[in-house]
């Protein structure tokens, strides 16, 4: 499963939190890992650098092999709280997709 993980204008990701991320979609989705081939992150400010409550969207976008992706999104206070909600409901959705199968 090949992990990529972008974000916007305003934002700069340290290698430290990159892997995090990484660590956390890897562990998390590892049960999906013979359906999907590839998951790209995506993080946001909203509000750019005025601040605001719940203005960091996390996107996150599986591709499964033989199907159209599959793209969930979670806005939060932080960017940890973002990924967190963002992944769980990426949980829900390949596992809805993989009963399906």
């Amino acid at each position: 499963m090949l992990i990529q993980i972008n974000t916007d204008k305003n934002i700069t990701v340290h290698d430290e939190y990159n892997s995090k991320i990484s660590n956390i979609l890897t562990e998390e989705l590892d049960r999906f890992s013979n359906y999907v081939t590839r998951v790209e992150l995506f993080l946001s400010d909203e509000n750019g650098s005025k601040k605001g409550v719940n203005d960091k969207r996390c996107l996150i976008e599986a591709r499964v092999a033989g199907r159209k992706p599959m793209a969930v999104t979670e806005m939060g206070n932080t960017y940890d709280l973002a990924v967190k909600g963002a992944v769980d409901k990426m949980k829900i959705v390949l596992d809805s997709a993989m009963q399906k199968k």
